[in-house]
């Protein structure tokens, strides 16, 4: 039997949260304690560079040399990735030199405090939730028009063919560049554990900062051959989500959003939930 979370809790005075970010885990763990949680860790994604990469290296020489005319860039770590792929081949100044000829179009803070740090100026910055509806919905605002225009659009681990058709409705040739992929991270045992934890009803809220997240845990439990299991006890949980996109995502899988923060920020997420939790 899968305890309600009204049981979970007279189990335990102290809320106890599922966080499956991966790259700052230590920062959600420290802000978890901060508002009065207990934290399980199981860090679900591995960032992995993409060797060899001649399709995004041909995409900076064509930026260089002047045959895109806007670029979209959509993650900060995506960003940096893209200049240390230049700076690989000796063409960080190069690319550097080109983009100040060019409109940048971000989709959040991330990719433009990158941008700021390496002197460059943005045309288009998305509001928040920072979803690829409100880039679309800044770059419509600002008056750019598109008609006719090679984009490049620096993707995040996985392509979005929804974002790249409202592109090219606007009249946009797209070029995508992908930089880096998502992957199962090397240790599953924290995910596995996660998961059995979830079944067993053991959990008062899991916390979602990536779309990719629930992907990858869905994964794990399909290796386990517990997947049904694993969304049947879920219902049970609270699940809170970091923005629109996420959000999303967890839907497809199956799962009910209870939270989704605003603004889409780490501390905001935590808070809200230990906010309803101790509601």
């Amino acid at each position: 039997m899968i305890p309600h979370p009204s049981i979970a809790s007279a189990m335990s005075t102290v809320p106890l949260l599922c966080s499956f970010e991966s790259r700052r885990a230590d920062e959600m763990c420290s802000l978890i304690e901060r508002f009065g949680g207990e934290v399980f860790s199981a860090p679900s994604m591995k960032e992995v560079p993409i060797e060899d990469n001649e399709a995004a290296l041909q995409a900076v020489r064509e930026i260089i040399e002047g045959r895109v005319d806007d670029l979209v860039l959509l993650t900060g770590v995506g960003t940096e990735a893209m200049f240390r792929l230049a700076a690989s081949q000796g063409l960080e100044q190069p690319l550097l030199e080109a983009l100040k000829r060019i409109p940048l179009l971000v989709r959040g803070p991330k990719p433009a405090a990158v941008l700021h740090r390496l002197g460059l100026r943005c045309a288009v910055k998305a509001s928040e939730p920072n979803t690829f509806a409100d880039l679309l919905r800044a770059m419509d605002e600002t008056g750019i028009s598109l008609q006719g225009r090679t984009v490049a659009v620096q993707e995040y681990g996985i392509a979005n063919p929804e974002f790249y058709d409202e592109l090219k409705s606007r009249g946009a040739t797209v070029v995508p560049v992908a930089v880096y992929n998502w992957t199962l991270p090397d240790d599953l045992s924290p995910l596995e554990e996660a998961v059995r934890r979830t079944i067993r009803g053991m959990f008062h809220a899991m916390l979602f900062t990536s779309a990719q997240q629930i992907r990858h845990v869905l994964r794990v439990a399909d290796r386990m051959q517990v997947r049904a299991e694993f969304l049947r006890a879920a219902d049970a949980v609270l699940i809170a989500s970091i923005g629109p996109t996420c959000s999303d995502a967890l839907r497809e899988c199956g799962l009910a959003v209870g939270i989704e923060a605003t603004p889409p920020k780490m501390a905001a997420l935590v808070r809200a939930v230990m906010n309803a939790l101790e509601s």
